[in-house]
Formats: structure tokens, C-alpha cells, sequence
């Protein structure tokens, strides 16, 4: 038992760092079951003068918490690891993932919201005997309605996001979603999919045409 552990002592260790590590980056995106943690144990600037918590300092104390987290290969392998999981993941997606800080009653996370949508999904399979979901897409909204205490009560938290900032982020979402969902076109069905990128093609040139031929008339 002594060997054992003898030879296990520097992974546990390894392990151990990482997860303070992990537990630390929690902390800058604000998860609830450590925002307590974080008021006892940070002092800074935002919680003493109460202003409201917005992506650019989230993002700026996640980039000084990867620019502090820097382990080595040879001795940290767990925390290594873990560094370049979460650089891969934050250079390619961090920028998409704050905008919930900037607008009021958006949890720093969609998990519940996921789990909820996934117990619906099973229900809707179990009760049609179907594979398809798509009919949550334009019904969830009303199913989600049953699971709210009340009808008042899902209203005054649907009513706290302004809706000039839900339509912004309803345009953010469509531009974001639209490459994956022509990739989607192009899998299912290519003849369609690229029959409408050669006429939105011919559009736009039939448009550009036309300004330029204004342009000329016009001097």
C-alpha cells in the first residue's frame, strides 16, 4: 500500500492542482453554486461597487486566469491537459459564449434549460412513437408553459430581457446558426442547396448591376 501510493502520489497531486484550476475558472463565469464561494473568497472592484457583471470583464479575468495557468507537459500532464483543452475550446468559441452576461435574467448556463428540452424530447418520442422532435421547435414555447409555476410568473421572466436586446440576440443567433445550418443543405439535399446559392448569386449580381448602371446615368 505504501508503494501504491508512493507511486500515485505525484498524479493525485497533479490532479488535485488541476482541479483547483477548474474550480477557478468556474469562479470567472460566475456558476451559482460558487457564486457565494466567490464573494467570501475575491474582493474586487465589481462586488464592491455592485455594478452589473458584463462579457468584457468575464472575458478579461478568463484571459488572466489562462495567462497565469501555464504547466508543463513532463511534470502536469492532468493540468496540461486541461490547459490546452480549455485553450482550444476558449479561442474557438469564447467569444460566442458570453453574451448571456449582457443581458439581465440569462443564467451564465443553458444546462438546465438543455435538460428540460431533453426530458420533453423523450416525452414526445415516447408518446408518438416517432424519432422526430421538430414539432418542439414550434410548440416547445407552450410546453415549457406547464412546467412554469404559472402563466404570471413565466410572463414577468420572459418581460425582464428588453425586446430591442431579444431581437438583437435573435439576429446574433440566425447569423451565427446560418453556416452550420447550409452545411446541414449541402449534406441533405445539395441540388436545392445550391440551386438557392446560385440564385441568391444572380441576385446580388442583378443588384450590383443595377447601381452601377445607375451610377453611370447619375454622372
Amino acid at each position: 500500500m505504501d508503494l501504491a501510493l508512493s507511486q500515485n502520489c505525484s498524479v493525485a497531486s497533479d490532479l488535485s492542482e488541476a482541479h483547483k484550476w477548474l474550480r477557478r475558472i468556474t469562479e470567472c463565469l460566475r456558476y451559482p453554486e460558487y457564486a457565494n464561494l466567490r464573494a467570501d473568497n475575491v474582493t474586487d472592484t465589481t462586488l464592491s461597487s455592485n455594478s452589473p457583471l458584463t462579457s468584457f470583464q468575464v472575458w478579461r479575468e478568463m484571459e488572466e486566469v489562462l495567462q497565469q495557468f501555464v504547466p508543463d507537459l513532463q511534470q502536469n500532464p492532468a493540468q496540461f491537459a486541461l490547459k490546452k483543452k480549455l485553450q482550444r475550446l476558449w479561442d474557438k468559441y469564447g467569444t460566442n459564449l458570453l453574451h448571456c452576461y449582457d443581458i439581465p435574467g440569462l443564467p451564465p448556463d443553458n444546462l438546465k434549460m438543455e435538460a428540460m428540452f431533453s426530458h420533453l424530447r423523450r416525452h414526445q418520442r415516447r408518446i408518438s412513437g416517432r424519432k422526430s422532435t421538430a414539432e418542439l421547435r414550434d410548440f416547445g414555447q407552450y410546453q415549457v408553459l406547464f412546467l412554469a409555476e404559472s402563466e404570471k410568473h413565466l410572463l414577468e421572466q420572459i418581460q425582464q430581457v428588453p425586446m430591442a436586446e431579444y431581437k438583437t440576440q435573435r439576429r446574433r443567433l440566425a447569423l451565427a446558426q446560418a453556416p452550420r445550418q447550409l452545411k446541414r443543405r449541402l449534406h441533405r439535399d445539395p441540388i436545392t442547396a445550391i440551386q438557392a446559392l446560385v440564385n441568391q448569386h444572380q441576385e446580388l449580381l442583378s443588384v450590383l448591376e443595377s447601381q452601377a448602371l445607375k451610377y453611370q446615368l447619375d454622372s
